[in-house]
């Protein structure tokens, strides 16, 4: 079963553009990991940037977490956000068909 995360990262006043650098050069490389499946970033109307993930399972999920491309992330976010990173899992609930009732 595929897992969803989402993580809302919170900029300083005045770091929105330094925080977008930071997490870029991560969409291209956390796609390469086995199990991603989506790794996007988008702009909440509050001014925060969240990132949208899809991974086909909680292990290789774990696996990312611990990985050099998030310890790379996490170093070049240090200083620049108001708030810790605030990461959610979550589980589709099937409904509808397999297409309509999951990302």
């Amino acid at each position: 079963m595929t897992i969803i995360v989402t993580a809302e990262f919170t900029p300083k006043d005045g770091s929105y553009d330094q925080v977008v650098a930071a997490l870029s050069p991560a969409i291209a490389e956390v796609h390469e990991e086995p199990g991603c499946q989506l790794y996007a970033i988008h702009e909440s109307p509050g001014g925060q940037i969240m990132m949208i993930e899809k991974w086909e399972s909680t292990e290789l999920l774990d696996a990312h977490g611990e990985g050099d491309a998030v310890k790379r992330l996490n170093a070049s976010l240090e200083g620049l956000l108001e708030k810790p990173v605030e990461v959610t899992r979550l589980v589709p609930i099937p409904a509808g068909t397999s297409h309509q009732g999951a990302l």
